[in-house]
């Protein structure tokens, strides 16, 4: 038999991930060696869900992989988002890692941007669920028992209700047409609690929910690393869902 690969897993704690991990751990090709999440440096939080790190930390316990945390500033550049991120998968790949895995769908500028900055210092990118159907994506993750709660929605496209949800049969059928069910365009963030690769479920309670709108950057914002092409991106706000551990 062959020895599998190493290879670090981008966590974002929420369902996608999870489900990406649970494929990706089935597969004899590869060792994931740990879990590598983005935290906003000043709020310690991740970065766009807004999860506190004490549940980021007991969602890795459970899930039994050591975690890797990455500070990143608030509204980083371009330029300092990479710098931190060479230097992770760096210091990643002096351990032997030579795989980076994703929870990524079907966003194909993304998927290339991925793999050209990890072709820089010679890694390869593993994508388990790319291009399969979302909405077979939303059911086979119900159906294995996973359960994930919104934490974040984007007022461009739902409003403060959808936020502190459970992803359910109700909570499919009540979303807009226009509204991917797995929010791969960014519609909304979850946060996984529980299912097959977790040994216990994360205990947690709801805090308050909160609107925040961010500011576009006084600079060229074609070199942030939230760069969008997108003219409107900023004249939307976020509602965020405060989850507590407990």
């Amino acid at each position: 038999m062959s020895v599998p690969q190493k290879a670090l897993f981008n966590w974002s704690s929420g369902k996608d991930s999870a489900l990406a991990l649970y494929k990706i751990l089935q597969n004899p090709d590869y060792k994931i060696e740990c879990l590598l999440t983005s935290v906003n440096q000043q709020y310690q939080r991740i970065s766009m869900h807004g999860v506190r790190v004490e549940l980021l930390q007991a969602q890795a316990e459970s899930i039994g992989i050591p975690l890797k945390i990455m500070e990143i500033p608030e509204m980083p550049t371009m330029e300092v988002y990479e710098n931190v991120m060479t230097e992770m998968l760096s210091a990643l790949k002096n351990k032997g890692i030579t795989h980076s895995v994703f929870g990524d769908i079907f966003l194909e500028d993304l998927r290339q941007y991925r793999e050209s900055q990890l072709a820089k210092i010679d890694f390869k990118g593993i994508f388990p669920i790319w291009k399969i159907p979302t909405k077979d994506l939303i059911q086979e993750f119900i159906s294995l028992g996973f359960k994930t709660i919104v934490v974040c929605v984007n007022e461009k496209f739902l409003d403060k209700s959808f936020v502190g949800r459970i992803i359910d049969q109700d909570f499919i059928n009540d979303l807009p047409e226009n509204v991917d069910v797995c929010g791969e365009n960014g519609e909304f963030h979850t946060f996984a609690f529980d299912g097959p690769i977790f040994s216990k479920p994360i205990d947690f309670e709801i805090g308050e929910i909160v609107y925040r709108k961010y500011e576009k950057p006084k600079n060229d914002s074609s070199n942030t690393a939230c760069d969008t092409n997108d003219e409107t991106a900023f004249d939307f706000g976020f509602w965020y869902c405060d989850l507590i551990k407990k």
